[in-house]
């Protein structure tokens, strides 16, 4: 059509102006167009367990989900989510009353912001800090306030400054913020460090969110505590977790809350809202998935051990400082021995340069010169496309 004219006022709502195109955007369109192997983002190059994509062929053939599925969630993944929490953590949910099902763990943050904050809250969050965290809090008319993570030489980890946490806490704080295992970083909370998050917690009656979608992925013998298992916190917790993390089906867009009753109900306010329902098929595969024996999730954890080991190797012998991660399936790698300190434009330059896709940790934080160093790998791929990731790198860089 002719004769218009756009109107004077943004068309963005000023909350979200600071959000553009994300960086996982960027650099996937930087992969396609330069034929890169892209260790960017954090999905897997193969499907997971073959009976469980039967499972959803199954549920589809048999006409299970296919329609509008039950807005809390079909009552077999609520009832195997709550035996999976029962069976990992000791911890008792009522499948009815408790649990929540969710269009990903990114829906359930969404969710849960949205349901829990005011405008005017103020936020507690860890940076780095996975993207969506600062989005849902501005959607929310909420503050976010970072408490940034630090390496630490000494513990050979990025390191949470107590201190600093409870330094962020104000009179005008409702919620906590946490992700362990702690994507990007790879750090996996300490049960001390827990502790004292619960302790600031109920000293200050706040509510803690905690997300937990690499629960299965804590590797060398670092321990995976869910926050609600600590005393007085499973009546102000948010736990969230997903099936696309530890079953290799990202695409399905499971995710789930559990919490106590009130909280969930109200996470389900606004969960309602957004997606309504979502996943229907998969949500009866997810639930045979959540059974699977023991040995599957052993079998997936040493997997990605062996190849975190493979690529931070590679990284290494690159001229690349590794942080070699407890937790999750990322890498976090300093750029400073290599001659460089700017992590986006290295990111941009590093597909002409090697043939590679990585993440500049700077977009994840507030404080970008604390992570402008940082870049991220996911090693998520099969081990070819690894090593050879590795080999490239190694040509481009090491002298």
């Amino acid at each position: 059509m002719t004769g218009m004219t756009a109107t004077a006022r943004p068309f963005l709502n000023r909350r979200l102006t600071e959000f553009g195109t994300t960086v996982f955007a960027e650099m996937s369109a930087l992969a396609l167009r330069t034929g890169s192997l892209n260790l960017g983002q954090g999905f897997p190059d193969t499907d997971g367990p073959e009976e469980i994509r039967e499972a959803a062929v199954r549920a589809l053939r048999d006409g299970r989900g296919n329609q509008y599925p039950p807005g809390p969630g079909v009552p077999e993944l609520r009832t195997a989510v709550a035996e999976h929490q029962h069976r990992r953590y000791g911890l008792t949910f009522d499948p009815d009353t408790e649990v929540l099902v969710t269009a990903g763990a990114t829906e359930a943050i969404a969710a849960a912001l949205l349901a829990l904050l005011e405008p005017g809250d103020e936020v507690v969050a860890l940076e780095p800090y996975y993207d969506s965290y600062a989005a849902c809090i501005a959607m929310a008319g909420a503050t976010r306030v970072p408490v940034t993570l630090r390496p630490d030489p000494a513990q050979a980890r990025f390191r949470l400054d107590l201190d600093e946490l409870r330094d962020a806490v104000t009179d005008r704080t409702r919620l906590l913020l946490i992700n362990t295992p702690h994507n990007p970083t790879g750090t996996v909370l300490t049960r001390e460090e827990l502790t004292a998050i619960a302790e600031l917690a109920l000293e200050r009656d706040l509510l803690v969110v905690t997300d937990e979608v690499y629960e299965h992925l804590a590797f060398d013998g670092a321990e995976h505590v869910p926050l609600a298992t600590l005393p007085g916190m499973r009546d102000r917790t948010v736990t969230i977790g997903s099936a696309g993390k530890t079953f290799s089906f990202t695409g399905w867009k499971v995710g789930w809350v559990t919490g106590a009753p009130g909280l969930v109900a109200a996470v389900r306010s606004a969960k309602q809202f957004l997606t309504y329902v979502a996943s229907g098929p998969f949500q009866y595969a997810v639930a045979e998935a959540l059974r699977l024996p023991d040995a599957y999730f052993d079998g997936f954890r040493e997997d990605m051990r062996a190849k975190r080991d493979l690529l931070s190797d590679g990284l290494r012998a690159a001229g690349f400082r590794v942080h070699r991660p407890q937790g999750t399936y990322f890498i976090t790698a300093d750029i400073r021995p290599l001659g460089e300190t700017d992590g986006i434009t290295f990111c941009r330059a590093l597909p002409e340069r090697a043939g590679v896709i990585a993440i500049p940790n700077a977009v994840f934080y507030d404080h970008r010169e604390a992570g402008a160093p940082y870049i991220r790998f996911a090693f998520c791929k099969r081990v070819e496309v690894l090593a050879d990731a590795a080999e490239r790198l190694r040509k481009a860089f090491a002298r």
